[in-house]
């Protein structure tokens, strides 16, 4: 098992990475010391496939769990959906000392950690993500959140879990287009912070594909350190977590202006990263041996890299990013990248060079 902790002071917690952990999650909260309630949210695509194992674990280590269901989708991620929630912990009785697993991809965690912390004003709760992006992006470092019709997770909290399980077994059961869509986020680790692991991922990429076990332990473990690195220095994004988001501002705005589920988040933010990369070309001198590098790697993966808009898709894609959180006195600002493991944040776009750049 690979063991990266989260620095946090009294918020510290572990991201353990290994197959067969779903057996183990009783075990792991009970050396928690838990309360003895516990809600799992799961969606109904992950409910059919895992819950049945999650709830004999906890039960079978003296917890009480119950099972609460949401649609699967972006489109759960919705406060009609936290409402739902909060109304079913109330029924089961669930006290501050009771305590939420998170069981599922990236919709799940975010939204499921936001009533943690959210209910009763914040109860613990645990991360057993099922997908490649959750495990190696949104499972770790504590944003929580939900969307508005206005733009993505406009709606959260920072609110750190008390355990990651990282159970790659999961992993075998997701679609094809679901696993590839996780591969933009562990390329994004390479290219905002470590130049080694990309080049590690050019030379493995056909072990990826095919979800080899040593291979992923290794790459998902190293994203996690990068990222309890990040988070350990800023938690809160003031500065350094910031380069966590390469290449989400367009990304996310892909995401909101084609309406959620046409382009799955991997898909949206592999399509931002490459654009990312030709704007620090112009901006900050990224040299062109890099760009070509960075989206060879995407298509490669099989992911897409560009996006056809005519002007109303453009016009709505264009008002989506301007509502981003990262938007400041009306300017949009990106992380751009000086080299392939060195990037910048807080940088000024003019919006008719993005436009450019898209094509």
């Amino acid at each position: 098992m690979r063991n990266v902790s989260v620095s946090l002071g009294s918020r510290s917690y572990h991201i353990k990475v290994a197959a067969g952990l779903l057996a183990r999650l009783g075990a792991e909260c009970a050396q928690l010391k838990l309360g003895q309630r516990c809600a799992v949210i799961t969606d109904s695509n992950v409910g059919k496939i895992f819950a049945a194992a999650v709830l004999k674990s906890l039960s079978a280590s003296g917890f009480e769990p119950v099972l609460i269901t949401v649609p699967a989708g972006e489109k759960s991620k919705c406060l009609t959906i936290v409402e739902k929630c909060f109304d079913e912990l109330a029924a089961h009785r669930l006290e501050r000392k009771s305590f939420i697993v998170a069981l599922g991809g990236g919709v799940v965690g975010d939204l499921a950690g936001f009533v943690a912390a959210s209910y009763l004003r914040g109860i613990p709760f645990v991360q057993v993500p099922t997908t490649l992006l959750a495990q190696v992006d949104s499972s770790v470092g504590g944003k929580t959140g939900v969307n508005l019709r206005a733009g993505k997770n406009l709606v959260g909290a920072f609110y750190q879990p008390q355990l990651v399980l990282c159970d790659l077994d999961t992993l075998k059961t997701l679609p094809q287009r679901e696993y590839i869509s996780g591969l933009a986020e562990v390329i994004k680790y390479g290219i905002i912070y470590d130049a080694v692991l990309f080049a590690q991922l050019e030379r493995n990429l056909p072990k990826l594909l095919v979800r080899d076990e040593k291979t992923l332990s290794q790459i998902i473990a190293r994203c996690c350190e990068i990222k309890a690195e990040v988070v350990g220095q800023d938690e809160t994004e003031s500065g350094l977590r910031a380069i966590l988001n390469f290449g989400h501002t367009l990304g996310h705005a892909i995401e909101n202006s084609s309406g959620y589920g046409k382009f799955l988040h991997g898909e949206a933010i592999s399509i931002g990263q490459v654009a990312a990369a030709k704007l620090s070309q112009k901006i900050l001198g990224l040299p062109s041996g890099d760009v070509e590098r960075i989206e060879k790697l995407f298509i490669c993966t099989g992911l897409p890299v560009k996006i056809k808009l005519n002007p109303t898709a453009r016009k709505k894609l264009f008002a989506a990013m301007l509502l981003d959180k990262k938007v400041s006195g009306g300017e949009v600002k990106f992380v751009l990248a000086k080299k392939i493991g060195k990037v910048v944040w807080g940088q000024k776009v003019p919006l008719p060079l993005i436009e450019i750049t898209l094509g």
